[in-house]
Formats: C-alpha cells, structure tokens, sequence
C-alpha cells in the first residue's frame, strides 16, 4: 500500500489514532454535507476532538480534505494477475471505482477548483496524491520488464518521463471519464484503455529497438 501521514505540519506530537479519526470524519462530512458546507468545527465534533487539535494539524480545509481523500489514494493496490494488460486492467478499474465514491469525487474535485488559485494547494495535491500514485506505475514497469513484456529503461531520466507519461495518460483518461463525463468507467472501457496503451507502449519500444 502506499499509505501516508499527512505531511508539512510541525508542533507538538502527532497522534495517529486522532489523524485518522479526523480524516474519516471529513469524509463522512464530505458524503453528508458536501464540500461547502463542510466546517472544521463540524468534522472536529464527528471525530470527537477539539477545533484546535484540526487547526494544529491543518491550515484549513482544503489541506484537511486532500490529506482526507489521499488517504483514500492510499488504499490502491497493484495486483499481480501474471501479464501487463491483466495487471493493468485490475488497477484501472480500483481507481475507477474509488473515483466513483462520494467522498472521494467531492472531495477532489472541490480542491481542484480551488487549486487554480492557489499554488500551495495545487503542490499538496501533488504530493500528498500524486506522486506517491506514480508509485504503482514504476511497480507494474518494472514487474514486466521482469517478465520480458517491457523492454529496460536503464537511463533514470528517461524512465522517469516515461513514469510521468504513464499515469497522466491513465489518471487523466480514468478522472475526465468518471468525473467530468460522468460516464462509467466498466470492465469493457477499461479494456479498451488498455489496449490502446499497450499498442502505444509496443510501437514505443519497436521504434527504439530499430533507432
């Protein structure tokens, strides 16, 4: 799993068990009352600590609410189902089927809008959802290029941008289907996404063997 503590705060000792209390109470907060009507003082009272106890922790509510979903992130898993595409197909549909949760797709999609305007938000998205996502990506690279479906990548920077590319392609296809075309993201869609990398990345690699 890639689970993570929230991050960028600094006082006196955390505490585990009132962080996650806190960050389940903002989701259920999310589910029930929705992004703007959610308070810290509402999730305080769900989780049964103080308002000040959030405000040690979490500037405000758009950090409270990203920590809350990337735990949620957190949770997917890449399964080994004994090829690439199966793989693939697996972890595509999790992430899809996260999207579709309540929590989750209020959640994100209220701190994205708020992110335009405002840089600091938009790094924590990065970081405390992204980037240890693009964990899964370099995990299936590389347990296929263990199984000879993918061929080395032994320049760091070169593997690095084709990390990049990898889940933007998957994260972007997977977020604009399920959270602005509202369209189900089933196992029949699913598959067509992954055949549609798989030729991308075959025709990549049939281009470099012949350079």
């Amino acid at each position: 799993m890639h689970r993570r503590t929230p991050a960028g705060r600094t006082g006196r000792p955390r505490s585990a068990a009132a962080d996650a209390a806190i960050l389940a109470a903002t989701r259920t907060a999310l589910v029930e009352l929705g992004w703007s009507k959610l308070t810290l003082g509402d999730v305080a009272t769900r989780a049964g600590v103080a308002k000040t106890t959030l405000y040690r922790r979490w500037a405000g509510k758009n950090e409270l609410v990203v920590d809350a979903v990337g735990e949620l992130f957190g949770e997917l898993e890449l399964p080994d189902r004994g090829s690439l595409a199966a793989d693939m197909e697996d972890v595509i549909l999790r992430f899809a089927a996260l999207l579709a949760r309540p929590e989750a797709k209020s959640g994100l999609m209220a701190v994205v809008a708020e992110s335009t305007r405002d840089d600091a938000l938009r790094a924590r998205i990065r970081d405390s959802i992204v980037e240890p996502q693009k964990g899964l990506v370099v995990e299936g690279r590389a347990r296929a290029q263990a199984r000879g479906e993918l061929p080395p990548q032994p320049d760091p920077e070169e593997a690095a941008r084709t990390v990049d590319l990898i889940f933007d392609v998957i994260a972007g296809a997977v977020v604009h289907r399920t959270l602005v075309s509202g369209r189900p993201a089933d196992e029949e869609w699913v598959r067509g996404l992954t055949r549609v990398l798989l030729l991308g990345l075959a025709s990549g690699a049939a281009a470099g063997a012949e350079g």
